[in-house]
């Protein structure tokens, strides 16, 4: 199967400069591709994946993917998708977030198969008049304006240092093309215009007529909003920001409208197991095959079959009630990014916590909850209402963790004792 017919049953594709040629052109040769990033955090989010894992769908192909960093245009700011500009980073910043993206490529990618480029290499060495001779000269004002990147920020405003983001960024296609032989641009919808000018400098400085831009479809869920934002906010890949868990949990939550979806956007299961993968959610929803098998792919392909392992355990111990051998790590990793409260101290009574933590609306329904058995701390039931709790053993001190309910109406809270900041609670669980 030619890789664009591949991209278009998975639901990938938006635009393409030249549909009929890049069709062609791949189904005759493996060819080199890039995508680019600007190093505007220390880590990507899962809106990141998007446009990488058509990259990687290539790599898996035989083709050949250029990861550009950009290290140049990042410290001026790309102005797509923003309603206001970017605060300017330090070059001490810009280059150290260069590095942690690098080390997460890495781990996308592999160490063979692929190139990694920065164009901060290059658009550094460029002077002032240089610039404007060379590259400003062949691009007419009328024609960046009426882009939508820049005709979006007209009411209000966009500076001179974003406004030439799209000639740097046309730059690094020629600069590809010229040096590695790159020939196809992806990025996402809102990156046309940035693509179609770098395709349209290649033509007119080198005549250039065999190098392509393909862009990804903007994904919505199925209730409108923007894939990829939750309550705790982005869904990161670093697993310092992001557990394994909770971003197995992230997958696992979707909503049976989007699964099917995600499932053929973000793994690499063949059309065969995603159609089955889809009847099971036509016929057994409640069963959340789906779900699960997303999650475990996701998981394995960002954190490997390491943090896969770590996300199955705890999701296993939340679902059992049997914490006692999770880390302090894993614990905070599972409650870091949910809502919580606090206790004053601890040991404290388990009928006096449970009120402070908002766990409980009354010291009689909390006592009634104690007696019935309906509590467990710490992953130890507890019936009586004059004992004293404490932290989880493996938290420092950090944490009581608590579950309410014998039965699918669970809940779970986490209790941060001593320096108190907040009160986790858990979702739902497999």
């Amino acid at each position: 199967m030619n890789i664009i017919d591949e991209l278009k049953w998975r639901g990938a594709v938006n635009q393409q400069t030249d549909e009929e040629g890049l069709y062609k052109l791949v189904g005759e040769k493996s060819i080199s591709l890039y995508c680019g990033i600007d190093p505007t955090g220390d880590s990507m989010h899962i809106g990141h994946l998007i446009p990488f894992m058509i990259m990687k769908r290539f790599q898996l192909a035989g083709h050949h993917p250029v990861i550009l960093i950009g290290g140049g245009t990042g410290s001026i700011g790309d102005p797509s998708g923003r309603k206001s500009e970017r605060v300017l980073q330090s070059m001490e910043q810009v280059q150290h977030n260069a590095e942690c993206l690098k080390e997460q490529m890495k781990n996308l990618f592999g160490e063979d198969g692929f190139r990694m480029v920065n164009n901060y290499d290059w658009l550094s060495k460029i002077s002032l008049l240089d610039f404007l001779r060379d590259y400003g000269k062949l691009f007419n004002i009328n024609t960046m304006l009426a882009k939508d990147i820049v005709a979006s920020r007209l009411d209000t405003g966009i500076s001179f240092t974003e406004f030439s983001y799209q000639i740097l960024q046309s730059i690094d296609f020629k600069m590809l093309y010229d040096n590695y032989d790159v020939q196809l641009q992806i990025g996402g919808a809102d990156q046309w215009g940035n693509i179609t000018n770098g395709v349209e400098l290649l033509r007119k400085t080198e005549g250039v007529s065999d190098a392509y831009g393909l862009t990804i479809p903007l994904m919505l869920k199925a209730d409108g909003t923007k894939f990829g934002k939750t309550a705790g906010g982005a869904v990161w890949l670093d697993p310092k920001k992001t557990s394994p868990y909770e971003f197995y949990q992230f997958w696992f939550n979707q909503d049976d409208r989007d699964v099917v979806k995600y499932l053929k956007y973000f793994t690499f299961l063949s059309m065969e197991e995603i159609e089955d993968l889809e009847k099971e959610v036509a016929e057994h929803p409640e069963h959340r095959n789906a779900q699960r098998k997303l999650a475990e792919e996701v998981t394995r392909f960002v954190h490997g079959d390491e943090g896969l392992a770590q996300a199955e355990k705890v999701t296993q111990a939340l679902f059992s009630g049997n914490i006692q051998e999770l880390t302090g790590d894993e614990i905070e990793g599972a409650f870091r990014n949910t809502k919580g409260g606090e206790v004053a101290k601890a040991p404290i009574n388990i009928v006096e916590a449970l009120v402070e933590a908002g766990v409980e609306k009354s010291k009689r329904q909390a006592r009634e909850d104690v007696t019935n058995g309906a509590i467990r701390v710490n992953g130890e039931q507890v019936k009586d209402t004059e004992a004293e709790i404490s932290a989880h053993p493996n938290t420092n001190g950090k944490f009581i963790i608590i579950k309410k309910g014998k039965n699918r109406n669970r809940k779970r809270k986490a209790v941060k004792s001593k320096t108190i900041s907040q009160l986790f609670s858990v979702g739902a669980f497999k």
